[in-house]
Formats: structure tokens, C-alpha cells, sequence
């Protein structure tokens, strides 16, 4: 073996290690979250109201808040992200302006959390006057999966040959008719996996929330986009930091971790579902 090959081997190496590391970390995390969780996991569980200060009872609220609050995030993330990406790669000429909104766009992503949940108080809390409530949270996470959504929507979007855009135009189709008939079929598989992967961290985040409408503790579910709510991620904080008795409710934080892990890992599993059924239609 001469000493490319050899180089060649030992990085292969490095990186099969490297991955069997990640994988070996995550089935490690997910045991344990069983391991000490799991016996909280029931019908019950996930339908009733937490009862006597949270030490016992159910998550009920949390998961109803947090489903109508992600309801909100991709109501308004997924039209204005989608149009937003489809105006940059389809329509905007390149030049400073251009180059200069996709990099803020790109480096908004890198934002803390935070940052977005003080924005959010500033905007639609005060600004508008939305108030702490579903709708004020939901517009939050909305803003901060919007970096995501437009960048995956555009990197799918290159994706598609020229050669398609040019010859829908030269049999006659407006630009629109080309974008809408040629170019957005192809690109959806990466369109939709971009927006649930979004929107799957949104449902996760705590910080943007934790000021423009999440509550520690409700005896009613939303009703409105004008209510607070409960949420899965700061029930578990709460539990897990703040709770006068963290280590008697310790079995329902991890309860509470692993119902959050699964409602994140059902929207990565119905990205990966519609992605497949895409690529398995598209004629490219």
C-alpha cells in the first residue's frame, strides 16, 4: 500500500470512528432518558393536567400548547420564508444588495435564542401589543426558523438545472408558469425537509418563548392566539432547575424529555416520509 492509499484508509478510518462515536452518544442518551422516564410514560400521562404543584399528574396543557404554538410558527415561517427564497434565487439580480440580504439571512441563523425571545418582547409584545400569548411566541419562533426555511429553500431550489428554466421559457411559459410547473416540483423534497427541520428546533426552544407567552402554570388550555399557554420545553426546564422539589419530580422531567424527543422526532420522520415520496415522483 503506497502512502496515498494509506492516508486514504486512516481518514476513512477517522471518520467511520467518528460517526460510530455520535451514534454510540445518542442511543446512550436515549437509554438513559428510558431508563429513567420511561416508567412515567402512559395514557394518562400525556392526557391529564399536572396536579399538586407538578409533583404529579400529567403534561396534558404542555403538549397542546406547544403543538397550537408551532401551528402558529409554520403559518407564519413557511409562506414568508418560501416566497422570500423563491424571490432571492428566482427573481433578485445578483449584485451588493443581493449578497449582502443573503448574508445577513445566514448569519441571523447564528443568532442566539435569546436575542430573538428579547425581540419578540420588543415587537409584538410592546410593540403591537399582542401581549404574552400564543400569538406573540409563535411570531417569535417564526422569526427565528425564517433563516433556516429561506436558506434550505433557496440551496434546493439551485438545485434544479438551468437547462429546465431555459427550456420552459423558450416554449412559451411566463417565468412563474416556469418556477411553478418546472423548477418548484423538483426542489419541494429539499424545500420540505428544510422547513421541518425548522420547525422542529422551533418546537424545541425555550428562550424565545420564555418572555412573549409561555407560563409556568395553567389551569386552562389556550383558547385563543390571545392566551398564554404551557410548553414542553419550559415545563422540563422548570422541572428540571426550578421545581421546590426537582429530585421527587425527577421521573416526570425525563418523561417530559423523552414525549418532547418524540414530537421533534415525528416531524424529522414526516420530513423524511415526504422527502422520499418527492424524490420517487420527480422525473429528475
Amino acid at each position: 500500500m503506497n502512502r496515498s492509499a494509506w492516508i486514504e484508509q486512516l481518514g476513512f478510518g477517522v471518520l467511520r470512528l467518528c460517526t460510530l462515536l455520535v451514534v454510540l452518544l445518542i442511543f446512550w442518551l436515549i437509554a438513559d432518558l428510558f431508563l429513567k422516564g420511561g416508567g412515567s410514560l402512559s395514557w394518562a400521562f400525556w392526557t391529564t393536567f399536572p396536579q399538586k404543584g407538578m409533583t404529579t399528574g400529567g403534561i396534558f396543557p404542555t403538549v397542546v400548547g406547544t403543538a397550537f404554538v408551532t401551528l402558529i410558527t409554520a403559518l407564519f415561517a413557511v409562506p414568508v420564508g418560501i416566497t422570500s427564497a423563491i424571490y432571492l434565487s428566482e427573481y433578485a439580480r445578483d449584485h451588493f444588495l443581493s449578497r449582502l440580504i443573503r448574508a445577513s439571512i445566514r448569519n441571523l441563523a447564528g443568532v442566539p435564542s435569546i436575542i430573538y425571545g428579547l425581540f419578540g418582547v420588543a415587537l409584538f409584545v410592546e410593540g403591537l401589543r399582542f401581549g404574552t400569548s400564543v400569538l406573540s411566541a409563535g411570531l417569535t419562533l417564526g422569526l427565528l426558523s425564517l433563516p433556516y426555511i429561506i436558506t434550505a429553500t433557496e440551496e434546493a431550489l439551485k438545485t434544479v438545472p438551468k437547462s429546465y428554466r431555459e427550456g420552459a421559457l423558450a416554449l412559451g411559459a411566463t417565468q412563474w408558469e416556469t418556477i411553478r410547473s418546472v423548477v418548484l416540483p423538483p426542489a419541494l423534497p429539499g424545500i420540505t425537509t428544510g422547513v421541518m427541520l425548522g420547525l422542529s428546533r422551533a418546537a424545541g426552544e425555550t428562550a424565545p418563548i420564555l418572555f412573549t407567552g409561555v407560563a409556568y402554570y395553567l389551569r386552562y388550555l389556550p383558547g385563543t392566539v390571545w392566551d398564554s399557554f404551557m410548553a414542553l420545553p419550559y415545563h422540563l426546564y422548570v422541572l428540571a432547575t426550578q421545581h421546590h422539589a426537582i429530585e421527587e419530580v425527577r421521573p416526570l422531567a425525563y418523561g417530559t424529555a423523552l414525549t418532547l424527543l418524540a414530537m421533534v422526532t415525528v416531524l424529522n420522520l414526516i420530513a423524511l416520509q415526504i422527502r422520499y415520496r418527492f424524490q420517487a415522483q420527480s422525473p429528475a
